[in-house]
């Protein structure tokens, strides 16, 4: 009987395990939070340099922070998507047709933080999947890093 029970077990063991180790609403904070913090120490040219080069203490799995000059739109650094870095996608939809980066200026712009969704490619699975980011304005820049909602 104890083998029977103990299968199921160890299963919802491993279940809550892999649901621990996704980021949190809490993870994004502290990411985005690590980076204005990094900023205000060594300016901007530095964490965009960080951010470029992958640096692990700003991208872990699907949580990474990317950030964006504040009056054009423009990418200034982006660690999964280098490609985007330098141009103006302001007004590009998500796979939903939401221009989820203008919400995303206009909040920095207004209130200086708070949380945007939309729809985005999975860095891990390559799936567009249902996003919330938390971004924060730093200066002339805004801070992005987001979850993938389940």
């Amino acid at each position: 009987m104890k083998r029977i029970l103990s299968a199921p077990l160890i299963v919802l063991a491993m279940a809550a395990a892999h649901a621990s180790s996704e980021p949190t609403e809490k993870d994004a904070i502290a990411m985005v939070e690590k980076g204005a913090a990094f900023i205000k120490q060594h300016g901007k040219d530095k964490f965009i340099e960080k951010v470029a080069a992958k640096d692990p203490e700003f991208i872990q799995g699907a949580l990474y922070v990317d950030i964006r000059d504040l009056q054009s739109g423009i990418v200034l650094a982006h660690p999964v998507n280098p490609t985007i870095v330098g141009k103006d996608l302001t007004d590009v939809p998500d796979a939903s047709g939401k221009k989820y980066r203008r919400e995303i200026i206009e909040l920095a712009a207004k209130k200086g933080k708070g949380w945007v969704d939309y729809m985005y490619k999975n860095p891990t699975n390559g799936k567009i999947e249902p996003k919330t980011t938390y971004i924060m304005r730093v200066g002339d820049a805004v801070l992005e890093a987001g979850i993938y909602k389940k």
